[in-house]
């Protein structure tokens, strides 16, 4: 068959039945072959939306999402949604063409070095030379993208590749050399982290996008329930743990809640688990924790002490080293009572400092919105967001109760993710009621898909959060720049629901916060794309909020 052929029956033997993707000249003899497999294929109106949808595709149901671009500008166009993929952590397989064999460093028409640029920024890149590389490359690409921890995997195929004729067949094994990801944690340092759990007494579960990716929320929770110990999670770690849970903390962080961070704080062990102890969680590092004991569970051994000492590190898969732990301290049948003093303090501090916003007697608050679309909802709906002040009150307002459920850029924090996102978390899950939260910002990074949701009848729905500003830079120059308010507002903008009545959805503009409810059922029953423009409060900003090198207790707004 044809190395394009080739291509095709790869992607079929790796389970891949979804293809984000748009074609240009050296990708011809791949979509020629594309035209005849029962694959789906999604015509994208732009490459990042291709690679942002693969993503939340991939995010939704746990898959390898796949996305194909042509040479040169395709590619490059792939290359933020590759970035922001590798950065959360999500399984991807860019598929890229290239100019053909002998043309390769000539500078030809559209060439890009792809592998050269996305090298930072992948797991791993192929440049397949030879046609009858396809089968073992494919089956390599799939297995680093999804196994481990996580991430996007690049493979430029020239064009001549794709027209070369070879003897198919599926290779047996995978050999990689190097690459061996440890899954199964090391029963001595399981052992040393339930000691120091037993010894507690003020012990916090710090949990992250790890959770999420290895199915692990059910033993996540079964540890928590088991000795009563409070869970804060990441922004990406979302979902894993109940937010209606007594024992729930929500986010800690830069914007998360007060008494998850004066918990940590005060915490005497922080069991971390698929975490980076990165910067927006952390605040300044030297006060991070700085009296408890640590553990950290994670993939990825690059991650144990890089920004912070740990006293005991376990690297392997979240999911069983978690069902390892518990099974531990059943052994010592540990009682409940050890954190009930702590948990007494815990709930003093969610009393004391609950999350809080002004409500006005007609104005919209972004905060309601968020909080209506979770009662219309009942918190069953798939959230994705876009970046800014929407994603933060998206994760501290919907009361998030299941893991695959919200959808956000977290490392990268990228504008324009979270539309192309839900339609890909659409595609990947039909069922599911699917709700965009965005900015009016990020929307316009992205709005030209609008017409690959109404092409294709993916009923999604954007609820933007419409303040007229590039909303957190706005905030920032508020409190931090004197109130100079240096190109954040964008009040020249389109009519957002006539805009996508023009691409064929519904559109709505909502100014009276008791419209709100009905206009999210509306688009909803709908059942097809619809776009709701919330007029908000202007100058709302997002509280509590922890100031760039301080202390994560040393918050400001947001509580009492």
């Amino acid at each position: 068959m044809k190395g394009s052929e080739a291509i095709v029956a790869s992607l079929k033997a790796a389970g891949v039945d979804t293809i984000f993707g748009l074609p240009g000249g050296v990708v011809i003899p791949l979509y020629d072959a594309l035209y005849d497999s029962d694959i789906r294929h999604y015509l994208v109106r732009h490459e990042q939306g291709a690679a942002h949808m693969a993503d939340g595709y991939a995010r939704a149901t746990g898959k390898t999402g796949v996305c194909i671009a042509t040479s040169g500008p395709g590619a490059t166009n792939l290359v933020t949604g590759i970035a922001n993929a590798y950065m959360d952590s999500s399984p991807m397989v860019a598929i890229t063409g290239q100019v053909r064999s002998g043309l390769i460093g000539t500078d030809a028409f559209q060439e890009a070095d792809i592998t050269g640029i996305t090298q930072p920024i992948v797991k791993h890149s192929y440049l397949i030379k030879d046609a009858k590389e396809i089968p073992r490359v494919f089956k390599e690409a799939f297995y680093i993208a999804s196994t481990g921890r996580p991430g996007p995997v690049v493979i430029d195929i020239p064009a001549d590749c794709q027209l070369d004729e070879i003897d198919y067949s599926q290779p047996e094994k995978i050999q990689l050399l190097g690459y061996k990801p440890t899954l199964k944690g090391n029963m001595k340092q399981i052992k040393a982290a339930a000691k120091l759990i037993l010894s507690a007494e003020r012990p916090v579960l710090y949990v992250g996008g790890g959770i999420v990716n290895s199915g692990a929320h059910k033993e996540l929770a079964e540890l928590a329930r088991l000795l009563n110990i409070p869970v804060t999670t990441t922004l990406m770690g979302i979902g894993s743990f109940p937010e209606t849970d007594k024992l729930s903390l929500g986010m800690l962080g830069m914007h998360g809640t007060g008494y998850a961070n004066y918990a940590v704080t005060h915490s005497d062990l922080l069991i971390g688990v698929g975490v980076r102890f990165d910067d927006r969680v952390t605040g300044k590092l030297e006060t991070f924790a700085s009296g408890a004991k640590k553990i950290h569970i994670d993939i990825d051994p690059a991650e144990i002490s890089k920004n912070i000492g740990i006293d005991v590190p376990i690297v392997g898969d979240a999911r069983g080293i978690l069902g390892e732990l518990v099974r531990e301290l059943k052994k010592a049948r540990p009682g409940k009572t050890a954190t009930r003093a702590w948990n007494k303090q815990v709930s003093d501090w969610k009393k004391k400092h609950p999350l809080s916003y002004e409500e006005g007697e007609s104005d919209i608050a972004p905060q309601h919105v968020v909080e209506e679309i979770y009662r219309v909802t009942r918190g069953n709906a798939i959230i994705c967001t876009e970046v800014g002040q929407n994603q933060m009150w998206s994760a501290l307002f919907y009361k998030h109760t299941k893991p695959r459920h919200f959808i956000t850029s977290g490392g990268l924090g990228t504008m324009g993710f979270g539309f192309p996102a839900s339609i890909g978390a659409k595609v990947g899950q039909p069922r599911k009621t699917v709700i965009d939260i965005a900015g009016d910002g990020s929307f316009q990074m992205t709005i030209q898909e609008l017409a690959t949701a109404v092409n294709y009848n993916i009923p999604v729905v954007v609820a933007i959060l419409n303040n007229q500003y590039l909303g957190m830079v706005r905030q920032w120059q508020e409190l931090f720049w004197g109130k100079r308010y240096s190109n954040t507002c964008i009040e020249c903008q389109p009519d957002f629901a006539r805009v996508a009545e023009a691409y064929g959805a519904l559109g709505m503009t909502i100014t009276d916060k008791k419209d709100i409810a009905d206009a999210v059922s509306t688009a909803i029953k709908a059942k097809k794309p619809a776009v709701l423009d919330f007029r908000v409060r202007q100058d709302e900003n997002v509280f509590p909020m922890v100031p760039a090198g301080k202390s994560i207790t040393e918050m400001i707004g947001g509580h009492k």
